[in-house]
């Protein structure tokens, strides 16, 4: 490699984004995909990495797990190379490392392994040249796998449910984030909760966003994710929202958050005037 190849590596080096919370059903998986989504169209190369043994963010993208021979499985216990699985999908600049099934003995098969905490970080880092983001999505737990996440990333980005019980679990997220900043990842930073599942009808959506504003302030995005009729549509046709209805609700408000991201990391390429989509709001619609 020249130095100036090799200057031009160390410079241009992907942001990893982990989406983490051991609570299920809070839309984490959804956020995943279209936040990677968002940032495709807006011309990032991004890598979707599926690390959770579910693999609903792969067949959201238009996969069948059923139908993935090598998976993100093999890389963490056989040592193959992402670049050697790495899959592109129907939108472009969005690739996929895809899951499987297998990837739940996974942690079982790792236990004995040395640094065994870090073998994503060592994975993903032969591959961060390579993208502008890498977003990874991981289950619903706090096992080996999302410590792993953890550790190979820059920002952890928390979806919270404007719903019951929202704050349930968030302190234990949050005391595992500062172990891995202790032990593992010093430079790990909360990239910021984002609340979905946003009903503007009931009073107790309300109620949970100023609670959850009030708690944490300033790590919470401006941007929020509302209950929407098309996010749900979406994965059973294998595509983001975007690519399904780009005019929906859910779609804008994915492509808002995305752009308050890049703004916060000072990365955007939207002219001052065009940083926002507007959003007109009516109360009976939920598309």
């Amino acid at each position: 490699m020249t130095a100036k190849k090799k200057t031009e590596t160390q410079q241009h080096k992907a942001k990893i984004i982990t989406l983490a919370n051991q609570k299920g059903g809070v839309g984490k998986t959804t956020s995943a995909i279209n936040i990677a989504a968002s940032l495709a169209v807006l011309e990032f190369k991004t890598l979707l990495v599926d690390a959770d043994p579910q693999a609903n963010a792969t067949s959201g993208v238009g996969f069948d797990p059923k139908s993935i021979k090598t998976s993100i499985y093999e890389c963490l216990v056989n040592d193959v190379k992402i670049t050697d699985i790495v899959l592109e999908t129907e939108t472009p600049n969005l690739y996929l490392l895809p899951s499987h099934l297998d990837l739940v003995g996974a942690e079982i098969e790792l236990i004995n392994h040395p640094n065994r905490e870090k073998i994503f970080k060592n994975l993903l880092d032969e591959v961060r040249g390579d993208y502008d983001f890498i977003i990874i999505d991981c289950s619903p737990s706090l096992g080996l796998i999302t410590v792993n996440a953890l550790t190979a990333s820059d920002s952890v980005l928390i979806p919270v449910q404007c719903e019951y019980f929202a704050l349930e679990g968030l302190g234990k997220l949050l005391n595992t984030i500062k172990i891995v900043q202790n032990r593992l990842n010093p430079q790990l930073e909360i990239e910021g909760i984002v609340l979905t599942m946003f009903d503007p009808r009931l009073r107790l959506s309300n109620q949970v966003v100023e609670e959850i504003r009030r708690h944490f302030e300033n790590i919470v995005f401006e941007s929020i994710i509302h209950r929407n009729t098309r996010l749900g549509e979406a994965p059973s046709f294998g595509k983001p929202a975007i690519m399904y209805d780009a005019d929906s609700k859910g779609s804008i408000n994915y492509m808002n958050l995305v752009r308050e991201m890049l703004q916060r990391n000072n990365a955007t390429r939207i002219p001052e005037s065009d940083k926002r989509f507007n959003l007109v709001e009516d109360p009976a619609s939920n598309n």
